[in-house]
């Protein structure tokens, strides 16, 4: 099945639609969405991304993300993905929305203009196998402190995101 990503400006008007491989190749500005899910304890859900994903496979990242439908709104697309991939559901807060530019490897880019949702759950997720090979619930600072040490496992996206996830975590979670 092919998939589509809105292709969209600075400003997060809509103004096109792409083949979502081909935006990755080129390295087109489209929506994304980027979900944190939290427990009581502020650890914070990861998935590590399945063997078969395109890119980043294998890679450690927050706990779900995806690109919206045509005709779907972000927080639709936010809980939509959730349940798909981590087969779990909570109340999703709108955070805020930034763009960023990574290049990962084979020629991809990721160019998003990303809303982030942060949830708060103690559930403990039962992923879909084709999207997430493993979980973990992860303290931020333990996140913190592996990626220093081994950078390579972790997404280039989530990387970015960190310090500014940190920086609003207990104002939002409490």
């Amino acid at each position: 099945m092919i998939e589509y990503v809105l292709l969209v400006d600075e400003e997060d008007n809509e103004i096109g639609i792409m083949e979502k491989l081909r935006a990755h190749q080129e390295a087109v500005l489209h929506r994304a969405i980027s979900i944190f899910v939290f427990n009581d304890q502020h650890e914070l859900l990861l998935q590590q991304r399945a063997a078969e994903k395109y890119h980043s496979p294998l890679q450690w990242t927050n706990t779900c993300c995806t690109h919206p439908r045509k005709d779907e709104n972000v927080m639709e697309a936010a809980v939509r993905r959730l349940q798909e991939e981590m087969n779990m559901s909570c109340e999703l807060i709108y955070q805020y929305r930034f763009i960023y530019k990574a290049v990962l490897a084979d020629g991809l880019t990721e160019h998003e203009l990303d809303h982030v949702f942060f949830g708060r759950s103690n559930v403990l997720p039962v992923p879909n196998a084709e999207e997430v090979a493993g979980w973990k619930y992860m303290s931020l600072e333990k996140i913190e402190a592996d990626i220093a040490v081994h950078p390579e496992n972790y997404t280039e996206w989530f990387k970015l995101m960190l310090n500014r996830i940190k920086q609003i975590r207990d104002e939002h979670i409490d």
